[in-house]
């Protein structure tokens, strides 16, 4: 017969803890910043019909960074990271459709 662990020794190794310290969430909100100031500046440039994609762009990176950082998705298993691509990959097509319809009108 074969021995069942506890519940307890079950939980304790399914359970693991993902503390970021102060200097990787510093480092993560100082990108942040960064990429805010980025936007800001890009704002004042004329790109022409590129200002939308390239903020965007910024956008992304830095929902990017939230998620994986701030949200933990970086320590989450392989199913929440499919979804969370396949969301993306979704937005992409239906923003793509957005452009190519305004494009064409």
């Amino acid at each position: 017969m074969k021995n069942i662990p506890l519940r307890e020794n079950v939980m304790d190794q399914e359970e693991k803890h993902h503390v970021l310290s102060y200097a990787q969430l510093g480092a993560v909100l100082a990108v942040l910043l960064v990429l805010t100031g980025i936007t800001v500046g890009v704002s004042y440039v004329h790109l022409g019909f590129l200002n939308v994609p390239v903020a965007l762009a910024i956008a992304c990176t830095k929902v990017t960074f939230v998620l994986m950082f701030f949200m933990h998705l970086k320590y989450e298993g392989p199913i929440i990271v499919i979804s969370f691509l396949s969301t993306v990959a979704f937005l992409m097509i239906m923003i793509g459709f957005t452009f190519w319809d305004v494009a064409f009108r």
